[in-house]
């Protein structure tokens, strides 16, 4: 653990002592967002034990209330998973001969598993410590489901009427299960959702030592794939062991694997990322080595000298690590099967042939079989890059400017994948940017203690307000 210096840590009781009233001056509209989004995070949503089903039957009654008519409240639940619903909601414009296609908000309800025992407090409760909000979904995705819900919710209390139309489609099994809303709904409920583009999550801002210095815009992202590494044997008495060995096969394959890195690859998403945060990075060393490899995909000396961050590392290039391990079948044999789950983030202009082969190649003559797991995919394996609109470009950066300072606003890719994907394969551009700033290891997503800075909630409370209106009200009232 680092030591904290005597200035660090007065600067953290500072912000400790402050947090309370601070937060005690709330306005309104904040104080609406932490209701909307307490309720989500107390609601149990993960896939196996939950219901999003609850929570969207939860936040309906919210926007009936509010005076949202019924017609333009979709509820949708697929047939066989009655805990896998989805709430598509319509905030009307003022429509007319030549009106924009509507501006969609995606957000998705589900979140990963919590187990009470591994956390010091309620996971399924909203916690506030130390200038924290602190539960399972505060930040990965309830943030901003509760931020975009709130945000329509307070526009509709003000009367504002925007110019174009404005749909929230708030969905299930993004982080995984059989239900994906998000690809349900782009596949059987097109009509409900399309839009000229969509804004998700996946971009998010950096702090460093707390101070704001980069503004992420997601514009596309890597796809997960699994692999199964299988490695067979006809077995026989442990008494009497054989260098043919199942174990010892696929060891020597996944050994393989990790020595193994896929070459850079770069797309214009990519490009600009390193181009726009090498202007950003205190160690001159990573900001030159950013440009080089820009300039040299192939420059090994920078490669070597950005490998060292691992999320920059796996935005160069296509991943692909072990995560599951199974062998044997009794304690006095020789495995007859040995079996490894190998997932891999790959580029998405990259195709799962591609991939494949080259696993196969790396593993060599180990004897190991690779197969991929649903099989019937071929092809490019992600909807390509969506090129980032002026108009859309432009709001994030003036906001950015305006909440931040000058700092610069960065395309990114994410290294993760979200429901993002299905929206570009829809013919949907979509973007994620959220004004959610993080520093370092509080990026905890699918972690224990999951969390997010109160001042980055409602800071990114108000960017996505001002970005949403900048973007569908353009007449005066």
């Amino acid at each position: 653990m680092r030591r904290l210096s005597l200035f660090a840590l007065l600067a953290v009781v500072l912000a400790v002592v402050l947090a309370v009233p601070l937060r005690a001056q709330s306005t309104a509209h904040e104080k609406l967002a932490r209701e909307v989004y307490k309720q989500l995070i107390e609601i149990n949503t993960v896939d196996s034990v939950g219901s999003v089903t609850k929570a969207v039957e939860a936040l309906a009654v919210r926007f009936k209330a509010a005076g949202f008519p019924d017609a333009d409240i979709h509820v949708l639940i697929p047939t066989n998973a009655p805990t896998k619903g989805n709430l598509v909601v319509r905030y009307r414009g003022r429509g007319g001969v030549g009106a924009p296609k509507p501006l969609l908000l995606l957000a998705h309800l589900d979140v990963v598993a919590a187990l009470r025992a591994d956390w010091p407090r309620d996971p399924f409760t909203l916690n506030e410590e130390n200038g924290f909000f602190l539960g399972r979904g505060t930040s990965d995705d309830k943030s901003m489901a509760s931020i975009f819900a709130t945000n329509l919710l307070w526009m509709k209390q003000e009367g504002v009427v925007p110019d174009r139309d404005i749909i929230l489609a708030l969905t299930a099994d993004e982080e995984g299960g059989s239900s994906n809303g998000a690809h349900w709904i782009a596949t059987e409920h097109k009509d409900l959702i399309d839009a000229e583009y969509a804004i998700n999550e996946g971009g998010d801002g950096a702090l460093i030592n707390g101070k704001p210095v980069t503004n992420g815009v997601q514009a596309a992202e890597k796809v997960s794939v699994n692999f199964t590494f299988t490695a067979l044997n006809s077995g026989g008495h442990s008494s009497m062991p054989r260098p043919d060995n199942a174990i010892y096969a696929l060891t020597k394959a996944l050994l393989k694997v990790s020595e193994f890195e896929f070459p850079v690859v770069l797309n214009p998403v990519t490009t600009a990322y390193l181009l726009q945060s090498s202007k950003a990075m205190p160690d001159p060393a990573v900001a030159a080595a950013m440009k080089a490899i820009v300039a040299n995909p192939k420059d090994k000396k920078a490669n070597a000298i950005l490998a060292k961050d691992a999320f920059v590392h796996s935005v160069l290039r296509t991943t692909c690590v072990a995560t599951r391990l199974a062998g044997g079948h009794a304690n006095n044999a020789l495995p007859q099967t040995a079996t490894s789950n190998v997932n891999c983030r790959i580029e998405p202009t990259s195709t799962y042939e591609y991939v494949k082969s080259t696993l196969e190649r790396v593993v060599g003559d180990t004897g190991v079989k690779i197969t991929l797991i649903g099989n019937a995919l071929k092809g490019v394996v992600g909807a390509p890059p969506s090129a980032v609109p002026a108009e859309f470009l432009g709001a994030v950066t003036a906001i950015t400017k305006k909440m931040w300072g000058d700092i610069p606003v960065v395309p990114n890719m994410s290294t993760g994948a979200t429901d993002g994907r299905y929206m570009r394969e829809a013919g949907i551009p979509t973007f994620g940017v959220s004004g959610l700033f993080y520093e370092g290891e509080e990026r905890n997503m699918h972690g224990r203690d999951e969390k997010i800075r109160v001042k980055s909630y409602y800071d990114g409370l108000a960017f996505l307000d001002q970005l949403v209106r900048t973007l569908t009200v353009k007449t005066k009232m």
